[in-house]
């Protein structure tokens, strides 16, 4: 009676394919703690229901809104701040 030995398979090589990472990691911050700070003032008056559109004058109803505000005031101020993407 022949027997038939199985190889262990804890011996074999990982198949899985390892993803590279083709963009550069960057290792500086992409905001600056003055664009952080100004988007936290925006945050909390949009929290409040005291936040403003610029012309209009209308009242911020989106989160989002109040986000791009913040960074738009940072940009202005000269924070770091990435350039926006175009539409």
């Amino acid at each position: 009676m022949a027997t038939t030995h199985k190889k262990n398979s804890s011996h074999k090589k990982s198949s899985s394919p390892k993803k590279k990472s083709s963009s550069k990691k960057s290792s500086s911050r992409k905001y600056g703690p003055a664009a952080q700070k100004s988007v936290e003032r925006e945050m909390r008056e949009f929290k409040r229901g005291k936040l403003k559109s610029g012309r209009s004058g209308k009242k911020v109803t989106n989160p989002k809104q109040a986000i791009a505000i913040g960074l738009s005031e940072a940009r202005r101020k000269g924070a770091k701040v990435p350039k926006k993407k175009a539409a």
